[in-house]
């Protein structure tokens, strides 16, 4: 025997399993049982079997709702994903079981997968013809598992594989009857009868005889040895095989055979009885049945199907008969022992459940249990005449029926029933779907907008007290044993009278005894219900289960010494042997059909995930149902399970059995993790073929049971489909993929493992006329629809009135049609039958008829109008019975025995209501609207066709109407494209023609232009141009007048076509007159104008146009003989010329010709002078007065280039003569401001040439700069830039207004600082400013008189505060203890000043020079402000500076001024020198009197000259000691240091009116000498003296620093007096004067002219013209310009140049050396000349500075000079 594990099985063998295993069957043993309470165990440890089963736990009355149970969830990385590493690839196409095509595969694209309806109806074509189809998404789409693992729990159905395939099933089913018949007939079959030592299957036996006529057919026809050889008894022919196989049927079939066709009339007679009408539906009460007793049925030993399978087994095995199949129970039970029946059966095959066994019939009843519960007793006898004849109560005689099309699932069903806390069988347990959801029941969804769904309670032929037992009365009659004796069904329990039955029993039975319809069979079968599990704990079942089924059945590798991995290919070809093996059971559970609205959709949803993107995805499966153009969405409620999704939770081998849709709508499957699902389809086509095939192979099932293919439950193996000519097609399904299933489709499949899927319907356009043929068909087997097809089409029709679009009423208006007519047909019928009664009674129709009509159009209840013989919806008309309250559609009106009325009263009326919902007008109305809507492309096809068959030339207007009203329909019109292009051949023919019929002036002047390029450029011309000229054809017209007739319409143009057609002939036999005879201008302008009015080309008028040009051109050349013209208008001139064909000779052409040429050469010979380097102006002038003279024709570009190069040079010109006329204005105050100069020079210098006054102007800037630079040297900023000096007189203004305030700085008595600085780097960006106005500054200190700011020092002597920036003390050098005396105290301590201050009465002898310079300067109002404040404080104080008046009492006034006098940056000498005596007097602190001070210079340490410090990097004192290359560069340093004093001493002597120079006094303690200079080459000293200036000085020495540091502001470095002694300067620049007294004299040269002007002025002087070197140089110089070469004849004579000729010249140039050139450039003062044109172009870039600016550099510059 085989012995095979079973679903509950988790390892272990012999009927036991380890507790491990059994803890994962179910949450019961961690969860349910803690609320429950632990199940109690006997002595041996078992549990209790009214708590736990095989298959999981099975409390009776559990309180506890699913919802509230709680788990370990499932860890989804160990699930099969999409998009995860535990994704599984999708494998290369390979070779299927049984030779099966795969089903096409579909990856949509991004824009494809955006809407899910056209993406199906765009592979529909294709995938319709397999059935199924997969579709993988795109990779971006992965919606995540929304379901809480933890709180999911479901329960699961068992499936015995062998049973859910057909022939299988019918065999055993066949094998039971025949066991049962036999035994109660006395004759045990123990075992199956054996021929030739192999046991004989009877089933196919009798399949075999009956195929061949029967028992007597084959026995005339001697068939029974090919019997033999159909049994599989080929092998070897025995002589007694016939016999063998003839006496067995005898013995055992015959019996049987003759039974069943006495009492299967019976039974079936029974069956229709309880059902009301012929057997046409089902008379099974459901396709899942549940257990009806807390054990599995694999326990029950005594099942007369488990004996009929022991003996088939026992007969086909050679193992012992002691070998069992393993018990699946989750905990380890004690060994079960079959109990020996009393034919000596042994129950073998425990895995399998028997048809009949432990089914809930209508007539077996299982026995009562302690802690059971007891279904309501049932009777097989009349109709329910309960009232309630609702889809709630419905009549049966077979127990709990469904004809709902989804009613509850045996998991929900308890989920329910358990929440409730409940456990009556008071649902249908098991059809495959609920229906409708109740609308009042709240939620039991978080989230879910989903009520609970509404139970159907059976149908209870018979009511029963529920405490009597079904044995105790009569099945049929419903009487007790006072009847006569009952006999007690051994198999169903049920009680029957003797004589009750048929064929009727005379006595009491003794024995075993089973009733006729145990016997008959009755054909029930489903599944029975399993366990309860959350994901975890089923993954975990599905995987040891998977695990141990396959451990030992695959070969293993001889290598690796462990089994190959399992296949796919392994699994479905496992899977298929075992559904069609009758020798070996193996039972499976699986989590089918779980409701979403108890618990939950793997989808998000809008209500529970509202910020999901993919709760509204038209993907997700809770939104596609109610698509906009899915029809569910009319539907008025949620279908569980069809517009609601439904979830499945399988393991391997789990298998859904061979269906299609309800209502054949579409469906799709998403699977969400786990792994494969193969699918199987077959193609709608096929449908017919399929069915017939079902029938054929397993007759036997649809005798009793013809919706067998309703209830999933039946197999049948593609083998036997192929062999039948079905095609069937498979597909593998994998995490993350779709499947499509069609209309009509039948199909199948099962799981290679653990996996999570969820499916729903849905309904495009297209399924309509599938659904009313599923409608159709669910009638004919008295099944219940789920929804009614009436009122989806009418809701439809009515709700989308408003906006009903032609592609919505295309489907509806055929649909609508069918249901109209038929309703109207019905209702006809009906009333014709009532009438036709009533006749027959003797009386009038109308007057007999009483039937009361009803319109009524308000929704009610579903079961208020589902018809209760056909289950239909009777939506439209219902007909109800007022005595019992039943409701029948109108065609089953009256016909059907509602009541115990006879039929011709019920036609009649009596006692009966027929309610419309809506009236006939009413129907034709909807239907005429929305078929109306649906026919309007018809109706335009139709007008389209009659206006073409009317008319021969349709009118363009008609045209163009129709074909507006066709593009206003939203709908693909066939002849519209036609239509639409033919009209737009008509427009363009008009349009064209219009161009010749109307007279626009603004397509007059277009043309016009037109012609006139086309009459230019006959030949030639643009694209444009040319399509142009093409549509002026005169041709055009005519062509157009023939294409109107060809096109075939009409308009008015055509007939206004051809007068003008008319009017062109007549015009063109004028012009060819004209053109013969000639004419004037005026003649041809009128004749021409009227030619163009038609606006066409005609040769005729090319030909007057072509004369008319010619004169025009003649006119215009003469006209513009005496303008000016430029190159390109005398070009365009003769190029027109030349179009128009004037001829050569014509004297306009011949003129302008040569106007052009001599235009032409003047545009080269002004390039020329334009691109010159050096330009003529005088040739450029010459060129522009020629132009206006003879009026020659040059481009305007080069024109205005001379005339701006010479506006430029005009310019400049008239600005240097009115700056210098202005500078001449006796009132300074009008002459030019500086700036104004600067800006104009600088003009200049772009300028190739300076225009005349040049020169001039120049001297007087150089006039004004040298008033600037005295100004600087007053300050010590000698060689500053001259910019600084404004700044810095900024800053001596501000600095002043600070020590000179007499207003709030008034003496006081020493203060101290209010607070202290943190560090005097505070004040490091800039000084404050000052400002007198605010109180808060009043308290100031230290000689700068500003408030207290970083590190400052009290004199011990005054106590006055000094700032240590003031005074450069670091902060370093100073010590708490140290004291200090302050430089106002003793006059020995110096000042640190970083400039000269120049006395007061310099500064106003500057000032009085200012009236006599050329220009304002910039200066003039600061030094205004400085010179009127230091007057004010010099009158303020005067009254303190009297000798006579002072005491000793002023001392501190004294000191307090001279604090100020001394912080200011001008010099008060007289005060000065009056308050440092008056202080040595009155306290004394040196022991000497202070000296006189005459100036105040500063106190900074010199700076380095270039010379100096390119001595100190060579590290040499002499210029003669560096190194050969540096020679020449120090020697021109060594010049210009003499040049710069020289220019300096002429200044001084200038100053001085021609007097000899004041020889500084050597012993005055102000005043250094040169002599004092530690090397001849350093010529300044440390304490530089200022000179007294007085007078005006005009020269222009050369400024420039030589210093790397002359840039800083006060870096200057200052020249002082000249000391005539001293050996470093050049002897040349000093000459003696008589009028001047003794000593040395500066030569009157003037620095500003360089050696060439100089030599052309005569002053020659300072340079050597003895030798040839010299005289070469000068001849050099000389010969450059024309001015220059007279002046070398001069010099030395006329024959100079023949003598040296300029190569000679060139030559000896060339050959001197550098360092000569060098030394003669400097001392030719070039250097100067470039230095000053350097300083001058500083001076234009300078950007502005500020004193705060100034005073910034000056206190860094202070810091550097302190470290």
């Amino acid at each position: 025997m085989v012995s095979t594990p079973s679903a509950a099985q988790n390892g272990g063998t012999g009927g036991t399993s380890s507790a491990n295993a059994s803890s994962r069957a179910s949450p019961a043993v961690g969860n349910v049982n803690a609320v429950n309470h632990t199940s109690s165990t006997n002595a041996n440890g078992a549990k209790s079997r009214t708590q736990v089963n095989s298959n999981g736990y099975h409390p009776p009355n559990s309180h506890v709702p699913l919802s509230s149970m709680r788990s370990a969830p499932l860890e989804l990385s160990s699930v099969e994903r999409r998009g995860q590493p535990t994704a599984s690839r999708e494998p290369v196409k390979r070779s299927r079981p049984h030779g099966l095509e795969d089903a096409p595969t579909y990856r949509p694209t991004e824009d494809e997968w955006k809407d899910p309806f056209e993406y199906v109806r765009k592979i529909s074509p294709e995938a319709r013809d397999y059935g199924i189809c997969k579709i993988i998404p795109p990779d971006s789409w992965n919606p995540d598992f929304a379901i809480d693992t933890e709180k999911f729990h479901f329960r699961t159905r068992k499936q015995e594989l062998n049973s859910v395939e057909g022939s299988t099933r019918a065999n055993l089913s066949y094998l039971d009857a025949l066991s049962r018949f036999h035994r109660q007939q006395g004759t045990n079959l123990n075992r199956l009868p054996y021929v030739d030592k192999k046991p004989l299957d009877l089933y196919r036996l009798k399949k075999a005889v009956e195929s061949r006529g029967g028992f007597e057919k084959v026995c005339k026809t001697k068939k029974w040895a090919e019997i033999g050889r159909d049994l599989g008894y080929s092998g070897k022919i025995m002589s007694s095989l016939s016999t063998s196989l003839k006496n067995s049927y005898d013995r055992w079939l015959t019996p049987y055979e003759n039974y069943l066709r006495q009492a299967k009339p019976g039974v079936y007679q029974q069956l229709e009885y309880e059902y009301g009408g012929p057997l046409t539906p089902s008379p099974a009460p459901s396709p899942m049945k549940r257990s009806t007793v807390n054990t599995p049925s694999s326990l029950r030993a005594e099942s007369p199907a488990r004996h009929a399978s022991d003996i088939l087994q026992m007969t086909l095995s050679s193992r012992q008969e002691n070998e069992r199949d393993t018990i699946t129970a989750d905990a380890a039970p004690p060994p079960v022992t079959s109990q020996p029946t009393s034919g000596g059966f042994t129950a073998i095959n425990s895995g399998f459940t028997p048809v009949n066994s432990g089914f809930t019939s209508v007539n077996r009843p299982t026995s009562t249990d302690a802690k059971g519960f007891t279904p309501p007793p049932k009777n097989n006898g009349s109709p329910h005449t309960s009232s309630k004849n609702t889809p709630d109560f419905r009549p049966s005689g077979l127990g709990p029926s469904t004809s709902l099309k989804r009613q509850l699932s045996s998991d929900s069903l308890d989920s329910a029933k358990r929440d409730n806390g409940t456990d009556k069988d008071d649902s249908e347990s098991g059809s495959r779907r609920s229906k409708r959801l109740k609308k009042e029941t709240v939620p039991t969804v978080a989230g879910s907008h989903m009520s609970v769904f509404r139970p159907s309670a059976p149908r209870i032929p018979i009511t029963r007290e529920e405490s009597t037992s079904p044995s105790e009365k009569c099945e049929v009659c419903g009487k007790g044993d006072e009847a006569g004796f009952i006999a007690v069904c051994e198999s169903c329990d049920h009680g029957y009278h003797g004589t009750c039955l048929d064929p009727p029993i005379k006595q009491k039975p003794d024995a075993e005894w089973n009733c006729h319809r145990c016997l008959v069979g009755d054909g029930q079968f489903g599944f029975e219900e399993g366990g309860l599990y959350s994901l975890r704990q089923f993954q975990e079942k599905a995987a040891d289960f998977k695990q141990v089924y396959f451990e030992n059945r695959l070969p293993s590798d001889p290598i690796l010494k462990y089994a190959r991995p399992i296949t796919e290919d392994d699994v479905e070809r496992e899977f298929w042997r075992l559904v069609a093996s009758t020798e070996e059971t193996v039972e499976v559970e699986y989590g089918a059909d779980i409701h979403c609205t108890t618990h939950g959709s793997g989808f998000p949803t809008a209500e529970r995930n509202p910020c999901d993107p993919y709760s509204t995805d038209p993907w997700n499966l809770n939104v596609m149902p109610l698509h906009s153009e899915s029809l569910f969405r009319h539907i008025k409620s949620d279908i569980s399970g069809m517009t609601v999704p439904w979830v499945y939770v399988g393991m391997i081998f789990s298998t859904f059995c061979w269906h299609n849709e309800d209502h054949f709508a579409y469906s799709i499957n998403y699977q969400h993790f786990g792994a494969t699902k193969t699918w199987y389809g077959i193609p709608a086509a096929d449908t017919e073929k399929f069915e017939n095939a079902m029938r054929e192979a397993v007759p036997e099932l649809f005798e009793t049971q013809p919706d067998l293919l309703f209830q999933l439950v039946t197999l049948l193996t593609p083998e036997q489909l192929k062999k039948a000519g079905v095609r069937v097609y498979a597909l593998d399904q994998r995490a993350g993929q779709l499947v499509i299933t069609f209309p009509q489709a039948y199909h199948a499949g099962f799981n290679h493992g653990f996996n999570f899927n969820e499916a729903v319907n849905f309904a495009p356009s297209e399924w309509e006329p599938y659904g009313l043929a599923g409608v159709d068909r669910l009638q004919q087997f008295r099944r219940q629809p789920c929804f009614s097809h009436d009122e989806l089409l009418w809701t439809a029709a009515e709700g989308t009135s408003s906006g009903l679009t032609i592609q919505t009423a295309k489907w509806l208006a055929p649909a609508l049609e069918r249901i109209h007519k038929r309703e109207l047909e019905q209702r006809e019928e009906f009333l014709v039958k009532g009438r036709h009664f009533c006749t027959l009674g003797g009386s009038e129709s109308e007057e007999h008829l009483t039937l009361s009509f009803e319109i009524s159009d308000a929704d009610v209840p579903e079961e208020e109008y589902q018809c209760a013989y056909c289950k239909c919806y009777a939506y439209l008309s219902r007909f109800k019975c007022v005595q019992s309250g039943k409701v029948l559609c109108i065609q089953h009106a009256g016909r059907h025995a509602c009541c115990d009325m006879p039929e011709s009263e019920r036609f009649a009326g009596n006692q009966h209501k027929l309610y419309y919902r809506k009236t006939d007008d009413q129907l034709n109305e909807t239907y005429r609207k929305v078929a109306d809507k649906a026919n309007l492309p018809e109706a335009w096809e139709e007008k389209y066709d009659k206006l073409l068959d009317e008319e021969a030339k349709p009118a363009l207007k008609t045209l163009r109407a129709l074909l507006s009203e066709g593009e206003r329909i939203p709908y693909d019109l066939p002849s519209l494209p036609v239509l639409r292009e033919f009209v737009d051949r008509c427009n363009e023919w008009v349009e064209e023609a219009t161009n010749y019929t109307v007279r626009k002036q603004q397509n007059r002047r277009k043309n016009d232009k037109v012609w006139q390029s086309g009459i230019r450029r006959p030949n030639g011309g643009s694209a444009q141009e040319q399509k142009e000229r093409e549509l002026r054809r005169v041709d055009n017209i005519y062509r157009l007048i023939d294409d109107a007739e060809r096109i075939s319409f009409d308009c008015p143009e055509i007939q206004q076509l051809q007068e003008r057609a008319n009017a062109i002939r007549a015009f063109q036999k004028s012009a060819e007159q004209y053109l013969e005879r000639g004419c004037g201008q005026e003649s041809i302008e009128e004749l021409i104008e009227e030619g163009r009015a038609f606006n066409v080309d005609m040769p005729e008028l090319d030909k007057l146009s072509e004369i008319l040009e010619q004169t025009k051109w003649n006119a215009k050349a003469k006209s513009n003989r005496s303008m000016f013209l430029t190159q390109k208008e005398v070009r365009d001139l003769l190029e027109e010329g030349h179009r128009l064909d004037i001829p050569p000779y014509n004297d306009n052409l011949r003129f302008f010709g040569e106007k052009y040429q001599a235009g032409t050469q003047w545009e080269t010979k002004a390039q020329e002078l334009i691109n010159a380097e050096i330009v003529h102006y005088p040739q450029l002038e010459a060129l522009s007065n020629q132009v206006q003279m003879n009026a020659l024709p040059v481009t305007a570009e080069t024109l205005a280039a001379v005339d701006q190069i010479l506006h430029k040079q005009r310019e400049a010109h008239r600005q240097i003569i009115d700056l210098t006329e202005r500078s001449r204005n006796p009132d300074y105050k009008k002459r030019p401001k500086y700036t104004e100069v600067v800006e104009i020079m600088k003009k200049l210098e772009d300028l190739n040439s300076k225009p005349t006054g040049t020169l001039d102007l120049e001297k007087e800037q150089r006039r004004h700069e040298d008033w600037m630079r005295k100004g600087k040297k007053l300050f010590g900023k000698t060689n500053a830039p001259l910019h600084i000096l404004k700044s810095h007189m900024d800053y001596v203004y501000e600095r002043n207004r600070a020590c000179f305030d007499i207003r709030n700085d008034t003496p006081r008595l020493p203060a101290e600082p209010a607070s202290r600085a943190a560090s005097e780097d505070g004040d490091s960006k800039g000084p404050r400013g000052w400002d007198p106005n605010d109180p808060a500054l009043i308290e100031v200190f230290c000689i700068c008189r500003r408030i207290e700011a970083g590190m400052m020092i009290e004199c011990e002597l005054c106590h006055e505060w000094y700032h240590g920036k003031c005074l450069k003390i670091a902060r370093g050098k100073v010590k708490e203890d140290d004291k200090y005396t302050c430089p106002i105290c003793d006059w020995r301590v110096k000042i640190p000043r970083d400039a000269a201050r120049p006395k007061l009465e310099d500064l106003i002898a500057w000032q009085d020079e200012i009236p006599n310079l050329p220009f304002q300067p910039e200066e003039e109002e600061v030094l205004k402000n400085i010179i009127d404040n230091a007057q004010k404080f010099r009158n303020h104080i005067q009254a303190f500076c009297n000798p006579v008046l002072t005491t000793a009492s002023e001392v501190d006034d004294q000191r307090f001024y001279l604090r100020k006098i001394e912080g200011a940056e001008i010099l008060l000498s007289f005060e000065t020198n009056f308050f440092r005596q008056e202080l040595h007097k009155w306290s004394p602190v040196a022991p000497e009197p202070p000296p006189v001070l005459e100036v105040s210079k500063s106190t900074r340490k010199p700076r380095p000259t270039k010379l100096q410090k390119m001595l100190a990097q060579y590290g040499v004192d002499d210029p003669d000691d560096l190194p050969e290359n540096m020679k020449g560069k120090a020697n021109s340093l060594k010049r210009k240091a003499m040049n710069a004093e020289a220019a300096a001493a002429a200044a001084a002597a200038a100053a001085s009116s021609g007097t000899a120079l004041n020889l500084p006094n050597a012993t005055s303690p102000s005043a250094h000498s040169f002599g004092s200079s530690s090397h001849p080459f350093y010529p300044r000293n440390s304490q530089p003296s200022t000179p007294a200036l007085t007078g005006t000085s005009h020269a222009h020495p050369p400024q420039r620093s030589n210093s790397a540091s002359s840039s800083r502001p006060g870096s200057s470095l200052r020249p002082d007096t000249m000391d005539m002694n001293t050996p470093g300067l050049h002897p040349d620049y000093f000459m003696s004067g008589s009028n001047s007294g003794p000593g040395p004299r500066l030569a009157n040269v003037d620095p500003a002219l360089t050696l060439e002007e100089r030599l052309l002025r005569g002053q020659d002087d300072g340079v050597s013209l003895q030798t040839d070197d010299s005289k070469a140089r000068v001849l050099e110089i000389l010969r450059r310009t024309e001015s220059g070469r007279k002046r070398a004849e001069e010099l030395f004579g006329p024959d100079v140049w023949n003598q040296r000729d300029d190569k000679d010249v060139d030559k000896m140039f060339l050959d001197r050396n550098q360092q000569d050139d060098k030394m003669f450039l400097d001392l030719t003062n070039a250097d100067d000349e470039e230095d000053g044109k350097k300083e001058r172009q500083r001076e234009r870039e300078r950007v502005g500075v500020t004193a705060d600016s100034f005073e910034a550099e000056r206190n860094a510059m202070d810091m550097e000079d302190s470290d």
